[in-house]
């Protein structure tokens, strides 16, 4: 492609650009608020997705071991859960440290617990924990098989709803991210529509003379590229400002609910969110453009 061309595809979108000043500036406002608007859903999406890892790392299996065990029995049955699909830590907690915890988990009240030293009655434990809250219930299953082992608690219940609660989380905010970058598709192409329509006799003659399709279109296509790429890049900044702001205010007012605040994660979101933009814009133009080629 000759410098020439080149730059006849640029100064066409530019120009079109500027004549079309309102039209232009509402395309790049309608790609800046759906943009904003699916920034937002991604957070949500991404401290949403952080939470509910935090919740389903927070589910454990314990498998209470009979009385009685000799140490290497103990040891045998720590490789084999070790070593079951889906683990990624056993940790073994003998009854007198179980007796510790249950101690100091009674505060000032752990005179209540005087006598138990000589009688203790708890067993000695394997507290277990597997890469995937839905992994729990099978190898909490396999676990009770195990010989040695007396019972197994992990929930019941509780981590069948959390999985399914934590799915459909992670469902509707992917649902909701297509549906807002198909109404941003949407909108940017039918700006640009408008903008194409008026040219349409232009375009036509265009065809009429001899020029291809690709040329026709690279113009449009760079112009909306451009008007995606503004309404990215304004959206990011709104976007990363509003976010900061909101990190600092839950920092104070709620530190127990912590936000996404890699600045890496943040980059990468915003990044995509312009690349996004560029798509939207390009996707719109080619969209918008394609009916009025057919001459």
């Amino acid at each position: 492609m000759r410098i020439r061309t080149i730059a006849y595809y640029f100064r066409e979108a530019f120009l079109s650009i500027f004549r079309n000043g309102w039209l232009s500036l509402a395309a790049a406002a309608t790609v800046a608020i759906s943009l904003v608007i699916l920034g937002c859903s991604l957070l949500v999406v991404v401290n949403t997705d952080r939470l509910a890892d935090q919740l389903e790392s927070s589910v454990e299996i314990s498998a209470f071991l009979k009385d009685g065990l000799e140490q290497e029995e103990i040891r045998e049955l720590n490789d084999k859960i070790r070593f079951l699909p889906g683990v990624v830590e056993v940790q073994f907690v003998p009854k007198e440290e179980a007796l510790q915890e249950m101690r100091r988990s009674f505060g000032s009240r752990q005179d209540i617990l005087d006598g138990l030293e000589d009688d203790n009655p708890l067993p000695d434990t394997f507290r277990i924990k597997t890469r995937r809250a839905d992994q729990v219930v099978e190898v909490a299953r396999k676990i009770s098989s195990l010989d040695g082992v007396e019972d197994v608690r992990y929930g019941q219940g509780l981590v069948e709803r959390l999985v399914v609660v934590t799915r459909w989380i992670r469902v509707v905010g992917v649902g909701a991210m297509i549906l807002v970058g198909a109404a941003a598709i949407f909108l940017i192409s039918t700006t640009i529509r408008l903008s194409v329509f008026a040219r349409r006799r232009e375009i036509g003659i265009m065809k009429y003379l001899g020029a291809t399709n690709w040329f026709v279109r690279f113009p449009f296509l760079i112009e909306g590229m451009v008007l995606g790429l503004l309404g990215s890049l304004l959206a990011a900044a709104l976007v990363y400002t509003g976010y900061l702001s909101l990190v600092e205010h839950m920092a104070r007012a709620m530190p127990f609910i912590p936000l996404v605040s890699d600045g890496q994660v943040i980059f990468r979101l915003l990044a995509a969110l312009v690349g996004l933009g560029l798509g939207i814009g390009a996707l719109g133009s080619t969209i918008s453009i394609h009916r009025f080629l057919n001459v």
